[in-house]
């Protein structure tokens, strides 16, 4: 549990093996919530050297819920979501193994989220992983401020057609670094294997996964670590 305001925050920290000092990651989950498949991503990370936490967006609460406030949060850039995820930052980089340098990871909502954290919110690397981020946030934002960004989409997602360019060619233009990618034979959450986690698949998210052509890719998704584990190592390594 994480020490924050109006009650505890559940999260899950996984640490990597050895001593010494790592670079922090905050995970955020997908729209299941904190699942069996978001503690794999946070082991995944914890065995290539960075210490990582997942916290509880919807604190244990009933998910369509939670979501539905999440994304309100999403859209307007603050409330109880931002708050969670700069207490749990905060924590992070309080811990004695953490070096002091923290990027940030999200999947689907999580990759919004991770999205809108890139753009001056302390973190020193994004992973974006087919997050949809409001349209009116990227034409406001000042590009400048971006942290270094890696991210991954799917051509077959039809909610972030495009997204991958217009992200690629935002950050170009304004010098920030990043490494972009769009893989065409997958769709929406190729990175998640909530079958394979032996996560409970919610009737209302079946049915939003086929609209979303959502579904794990095995060979996407080992790509996609390769690179996001290269850009971290890059990107939070303690600064010279």
């Amino acid at each position: 549990m994480i020490s924050a305001p109006g009650a505890p925050l559940p999260a899950v920290l996984a640490v990597p093996e050895g001593d010494g000092q790592f670079p922090g990651v905050v995970v955020i989950h997908d729209a299941g919530g904190l699942s069996n498949d978001t503690r794999r991503q946070a082991e995944w990370l914890a065995s290539e050297g960075l210490l990582a936490v997942a916290p509880d967006l919807f604190r244990g609460g009933p998910i369509v819920r939670c979501m539905v406030s999440a994304a309100r949060d999403l859209t307007r850039g603050h409330g109880r979501a931002f708050d969670d995820l700069d207490t749990t930052r905060r924590w992070l980089l309080a811990r004695p193994e953490c070096t002091g340098r923290v990027g940030v990871v999200g999947f689907c909502i999580g990759g919004g989220f991770a999205m809108v954290l890139a753009f001056g919110r302390g973190y020193d690397s994004s992973s974006v992983n087919y997050g949809t981020t409001p349209r009116r946030f990227l034409e406001s934002v000042d590009v400048e401020s971006a942290c270094p960004i890696v991210a991954s989409y799917g051509r077959k997602d039809r909610g972030n057609r495009g997204s991958a360019e217009r992200l690629r060619t935002m950050l170009d233009a304004a010098g920030v670094p990043h490494d972009v990618k769009e893989y065409s034979d997958s769709g929406h959450g190729f990175l998640n294997d909530h079958e394979g986690a032996g996560d409970r698949i919610p009737l209302l998210f079946q049915v939003m996964s086929w609209a979303t052509r959502t579904s794990y890719d095995p060979k996407a998704a080992e790509d996609a670590k390769r690179r996001i584990i290269a850009f971290f190592d890059e990107h939070l390594a303690p600064e010279a």
